[in-house]
């Protein structure tokens, strides 16, 4: 019986192909991408010198030191047990269509149809997350070397810059992403031991491991510590999300029933790894605690390298995680141009035979590339008038894409022995496993939507809670207008299907 930490070795490419075909669809994306590659993009979506560098100020307040230490332990088990969950199967179903198909072929149409849609603007909000944020770390980095003034409109100036950018990267094809991804892996490695180890050996005075470990710090105005320290969680669980880019991945990727759900897997537990590592090196070398919570940069990490590094250090350090960061919304484009792609191909998007197109050069999906990037550009825009937009973003990308995680796996676990796993599987230890990650997405889905500061006003509100709302109800619009277009077939080879499928190559 395999586990989750074995699996049965390669197969031929052509079992890839006719895999495909099985699950209803005709192969038409370049399989050019290895079980390295497949890892490197969950991983790089992941991005801790993304996630933990832009959400380090919200742990300082959320809970401090403590949270964030115990925090991100705690919560990094419980996202690997919704990764095996749901690599088990991702291995079953490896289509670009992911979450949504999975759903689909265990639970029915409007199943996938809701876990498509959440998945989708989960996404879109993950690509304006991360590259806004990417802007904001830019910004920084300019205000240390030149002075530069990071306003709100300068801002969204090298959003769009950075928008574009990745919209071009993901035009040449997916050996490219591949090999960028490959990168990005050992920047990261590289870039946590290289600012992590500065930190250890550059400043005279460093935190005691008491303050590391046990130090409790309360900002947000609520009076409760374990409401706060619940809200703290959240530093970790916003980080660990994106690792079903493997799965949307899975037609581009040779093996995929294997290497696709390994992919999922080894992101997660290297990044929580490495997370801890780079979490640990932060706090210890924090100079002064007020002072950087209210960080001039606007960027609480940059104000740490700043005092224990100087301006030179952090300016450099800074640009490390600044690539990172570059390297982690590259992917996502990639990650949401498939899942534009698949759901387009089976008719639930507005204009899905324009988004289903598929370039007969690059075998790319050129017209979702430039859609995911023009809609995470819409989503940001409100951030020229208000900071709490920049949240609200955030928040469309948590609240729709770690539900979706979590009904696939509830599918798999109602249709019991109905479920034909793949070649990786977790035997005896697949319904534990599987009902561990139910009950925490459950529970952190209620810690999304919580307010996080106290008084809750128009700006410090918490919008997840609208956010899902406003993606279930536009989700059930559409269902009305699209139901009859939309449908996943059940084996590809039709005449009809056929004439389909050759309608989208261009």
């Amino acid at each position: 019986m395999s586990t989750a930490w074995s699996s049965s070795g390669p197969a031929p490419q052509r079992d890839d192909e006719q895999r495909l075909r099985e699950l209803g669809y005709q192969p038409v994306l370049a399989r050019r991408m290895g079980g390295f590659g497949n890892f490197a993009i969950s991983f790089s979506v992941i991005s801790i010198l993304s996630g933990c560098m832009t959400l380090y100020g919200f742990g300082l307040d959320t809970g401090g030191p403590a949270v964030m230490m115990w925090g991100w332990a705690g919560v990094g088990l419980f996202v690997l047990c919704v990764g095996l969950a749901l690599a088990e199967v991702t291995s079953a179903y490896p289509t670009s269509g992911a979450l949504y198909y999975m759903a689909d072929r265990l639970g029915g149409r409007r199943w996938g149809w809701y876990t498509g849609w959440l998945n989708l603007l989960g996404l879109l909000g993950a690509i304006a997350g991360i590259d806004y944020g990417a802007a904001l770390f830019t910004g920084a980095l300019f205000n240390l070397q030149w002075g530069f003034d990071p306003t709100p409109e300068s801002t969204m100036v090298i959003f769009v810059c950075i928008l574009l950018l990745h919209a071009v990267l993901n035009l040449f094809g997916v050996r490219l992403v591949s090999v960028l991804n490959s990168v990005s892996v050992w920047w990261h490695l590289a870039g946590v031991a290289i600012i992590v180890g500065a930190l250890a050996i550059v400043p005279s005075h460093h935190q005691s491991p008491g303050f590391v470990f046990t130090e409790f710090v309360n900002d947000t105005g609520w009076s409760n510590p374990l409401y706060v320290a619940a809200i703290g969680l959240l530093l970790a669980q916003y980080t660990f999300s994106g690792y079903d880019a493997s799965a949307h991945l899975s037609e581009e990727t040779s093996n995929a029933s294997v290497f696709a759900a390994r992919g999922i897997v080894r992101a997660i537990w290297v990044s929580w790894v490495a997370g801890f590592v780079l979490l640990a090196g932060l706090t210890f070398a924090i100079q002064d605690y007020a002072g950087t919570q209210k960080s001039a940069t606007g960027v609480p990490p940059a104000q740490i390298l700043i005092d224990a590094l100087g301006t030179s250090g952090a300016t450099a350090m800074l640009l490390v995680v600044i690539v990172a960061q570059l390297f982690c919304g590259n992917a996502e484009v990639a990650a949401a141009s498939r899942m534009v792609f698949a759901f387009s191909r089976d008719g639930a998007l507005p204009g899905s035979r324009l988004w289903q197109r598929v370039s007969s050069r690059t075998q790319t999906p050129v017209h979702a590339v430039w859609l995911s990037v023009a809609v995470a550009c819409v989503l940001a825009l409100p951030s020229l008038y208000s900071e709490t937009a920049y949240g609200a973003v955030t928040a469309i990308n948590v609240i729709g894409i770690t539900p979706a995680y979590a009904i696939p796996i509830f599918l798999r676990l109602r249709a019991g022995d109905r479920f034909q796993p793949g070649p990786w599987q977790l035997g005896r230890w697949s319904k534990p496993v599987g009902w561990v990650a139910v009950v925490w997405v459950a529970v952190v889905t209620v810690l999304f939507c919580l307010p996080q500061s106290s008084p809750v006003t128009a700006d410090s509100m918490n919008y997840a809670s609208i956010a899902l709302a406003v993606v279930l109800l536009l989700a059930t619009i559409w269902w009305f207008v699209a139901r009859r277009s939309y449908n996943t077939p059940s084996a590809y080879g039709t005449a009809r299907e056929q004439a389909e499928i050759a309608e989208g190559i261009v």
